[in-house]
């Protein structure tokens, strides 16, 4: 089967995240600031909001385990933008190619609710894309089988169908099998081979 959507992860496909990018202004000391990292505000604790976890209550947990952190993981929610300086290099442009060619376009984002409420109306981009499965909507996230399975039924895409685009390599494999083509993002130039060689771009 011909690929004929595309299907892009958001965070670091379309903008760069990475909670750092916040901390290095906050915590001066790169030892410190490494553990904080490390063990208050990690991924994994991030991640339960991804899975749909109210922040309000992660941040009281977290802040009672930490409490001379409490400030910095309060920080983490008011300041939570300026963990994301901007867009990859070179993919807007990719997706409004994409978009002139009227290529059907969607993303499966790890993504909570509360965090994507702040960033959508800063991500103009966003707009270029006819529907976004949001894991802490769903309460799924990735690389579970079932929120590509959603994907598919959603985006009404028979497997074989869509490139999916995403920097993680065990969400690409998992998305690879459940009717996924995979396509491991590392920057833009090599994305724009892969859509080209789909027939995407010329």
């Amino acid at each position: 089967m011909a690929v004929r959507a595309a299907v892009f992860d958001v965070g670091n496909v379309l903008y760069r995240w990475d909670p750092r990018f916040l901390f290095e202004k906050l915590i001066p000391d790169p030892q410190e600031r490494d553990w904080f990292l490390q063990n208050v505000v990690t991924m994994d604790w991030h991640a339960q909001h991804d899975a749909g976890r109210p922040l309000a209550a992660m941040v009281a947990e977290r802040s009672a385990q930490f409490p001379q952190y409490a400030g910095l993981i309060q920080a983490y929610v008011d300041r939570w933008l300026e963990t994301i300086p901007g867009p990859v290099p070179g993919v807007h442009a990719l997706v409004d190619a994409l978009a002139r060619r009227d290529v059907p376009l969607f993303a499966i984002t790890n993504f909570g609710v509360e965090f994507w409420e702040m960033f959508r109306p800063k991500a103009p981009v966003i707009g270029r894309f006819a529907d976004i499965i949001i894991s802490g909507r769903e309460k799924l996230i990735k690389p579970d089988p079932a929120i590509y399975r959603l994907a598919l039924e959603r985006f009404a895409l028979e497997p074989g169908a869509a490139l999916f685009i995403d920097d993680r390599e065990d969400n690409i494999r998992a998305g690879e099998k459940e009717g996924f083509v995979g396509h491991h993002f590392t920057e833009a130039d090599s994305l724009a081979e892969a859509l080209r060689g789909h027939g995407f771009l010329v």
